[in-house]
């Protein structure tokens, strides 16, 4: 196939051939990644060749590499960093380690030497931040338990993954034979004092500045690029590579409470320079060598697919959590990262791998990512299928188990089980509680279960759409089950349990629209509590109360 011969024409040709791969990609419910790796393949020596002037592509691949990184960066306030908890911590290091260890000998088994089993086995060790978040966004799950735990070890592995980038980098700038203690000792210096430098900006200057700059909200992501590429580049300087710089100007900027605005704005940017990483990593993808790594891509995607998920499954399953909440969860991480592509081109780059490797992680990511997408839309789905053969996981007495040394026969009459403890549904406890009703609260945060535990109330982890958790309740005894969490698929999932169970009480449900509250009672709600139409009529009362005087 010929060439194009300008440089205008070839990024048209493949913003095009983009979009249709990515409208196909939609249509099968595939992840975008995928659709642009081929799309890079199909436009490589290995396709259609019409990729001549690779120099541009490779730009734009790099400052969308950055873009990622930095965008990171801004969703990882160091508040929130701390409040990630001891799941996230456990579950994610603990992953990370089983992973890696287990992947480094079937990768030495596989007859990869001892540089390149390290690379496969740190790509296996993480899991697609984009993808797991945009899935469970679109399900709706993001802020249910499962969602939150997979977010905290997600931000887990994202920070590990730059401390192994930033070691990896300065050991090969100082030359692949020095003492890795010496390398440490320089790399820690160099790093004590790039991010104090960066700390004493950010604590003096830049909230000042930001402020300043936010008249204009052109120039204020004008100067969020301009600050991501000058530390990028003074990372690249200090022997660091330049995604830690990226990822640390994020950081910063993260802290202020412009975060949010220039998160939104570079969110199209970031996916628009994303797409040339990855065709430029299709670009450079040889088939031939696909078709021979074919089989060892097999077997790894298999561990990836089922070895990593039940080791989350143990290690949640140490912690105390439902079996629900585990797999849902194990579910989620059952891939490789975006993340493995960039650690890999760093290995190729830094001459610690060659690209035969590149290819076999990038073959595991494109099997992974395809199948466990469909293993997370259809989560809901497959856990009842797989529920009796997960007991084993699931601790006789679970942390979040309601079920404690009372059996459910001794449970006194319960007036109210209410789900979702937050501001809506606090309220609704607490004025039920005033009038003398006894009510049981289940919430999936733990620092809400905590709270109202203290304040006297009994509250259980949980999520409403948990079947497992719904009939470990005392339904039996209890006159009303209500769900304060406006979401039309948990208001389903409840009224499915509770059906199930042949729950005699009565269910209130919560929606902030009419007509997903006609849904709800057709479905069997027996009350749909519409909170802002409701605090509208209550509020008009008081104003014409307040008229008449």
């Amino acid at each position: 196939m010929p060439q194009f011969s300008n440089i205008f024409y070839e990024i048209a040709a493949i913003l095009a051939l983009a979009v249709s791969a990515g409208a196909i990609a939609i249509w099968l419910r595939q992840p975008l990644i995928i659709a642009f790796i081929t799309v890079g393949i199909l436009l490589g020596p290995s396709g259609f060749d019409w990729v001549s002037s690779t120099d541009p592509v490779n730009l734009f691949a790099k400052l969308g590499i950055t873009s990622l990184l930095f965008v990171v960066g801004l969703k990882l306030d160091p508040s929130e960093i701390k409040a990630v908890g001891p799941v996230a911590l456990v579950v994610g290091i603990g992953q990370i380690v089983l992973t890696g260890a287990i992947g480094y000998v079937l990768a030495l088994l596989l007859g990869f030497d001892s540089f390149a089993a390290f690379y496969t086995a740190i790509a296996l060790s993480f899991s697609s931040t984009i993808l797991i978040i945009k899935l469970l966004s679109d399900k709706r799950e993001i802020d249910s338990l499962h969602g939150r735990i997979a977010l905290g070890v997600l931000i887990v592995e994202d920070i590990s993954i730059i401390i192994l980038m930033i070691v990896l980098s300065a050991w090969s700038g100082e030359g692949a034979d020095a003492n890795l203690g010496s390398v440490l000792f320089t790399t820690f210096l160099k790093g004590v004092g790039f991010l104090s430098l960066i700390a004493l900006f950010t604590k003096f200057f830049l909230p000042r500045l930001l402020h300043s700059l936010a008249r204009s909200p052109e120039i204020l992501v004008l100067f969020a690029i301009a600050w991501a590429t000058a530390l990028a580049a003074m990372a690249d300087s200090l022997g660091f590579s330049k995604e830690v710089g990226a990822f640390l100007a994020g950081v910063a900027i993260a802290s202020t409470s412009y975060r949010v605005p220039i998160a939104s704005r570079l969110v199209s940017l970031r996916d628009f320079l994303l797409l040339f990483f990855f065709i430029d990593l299709g670009v450079h993808i040889d088939l031939g060598i696909l078709q021979q790594q074919l089989i060892p891509a097999l077997i790894i995607s298999t561990f990836v697919l089922i070895g990593k998920p039940l080791l989350v499954l143990v290690l949640m399953s140490l912690m105390g959590y439902r079996k629900y909440t585990s797999a849902l969860t194990s579910l989620s991480l059952s891939q490789i990262s975006e993340f493995s592509f960039i650690l890999a081109a760093l290995g190729v780059s830094l001459g610690q791998i060659d690209e035969s490797i590149l290819g076999l992680i990038t073959l595991v990511g494109l099997i992974t990512m395809g199948v466990s997408s469909y293993l997370i839309i259809y989560s809901n789905q497959i856990f009842p299928l797989m529920s009796k053969w997960l007991t084993v996981f699931e601790r006789k007495l679970s942390l979040q188990d309601p079920v404690d040394e009372m059996d459910n026969e001794d449970w006194i009459p319960i007036d109210f089980i209410v789900f979702g403890l937050g501001r809506y549904g606090g309220t609704l406890v607490r004025e039920l509680s005033m009038a003398g009703y006894s009510i049981i609260g289940v919430d999936f945060d733990p620092e809400i279960v905590n709270y109202w535990n203290r304040q006297g109330l009994r509250t259980f982890y949980g999520d409403a759409d948990d079947p497992e958790l719904a009939a470990q309740l005392p339904l039996g005894k209890t006159q009303w089950v209500v769900s304060s969490v406006p979401r039309t698929d948990v208001g389903l999932a409840l009224l499915h349990t509770l059906e199930h169970i042949q729950f005699p009480g009565r269910v209130a449900l919560t929606s902030h629209h009419a007509k997903d509250a006609e849904l709800l009672k057709r479905k069997g709600a027996d009350k749909v509590l519409l909170p802002f139409r409701d605090a509208a009529v209550e509020a008009s009362r008081e104003l014409i109360t307040e008229s008449v005087k």
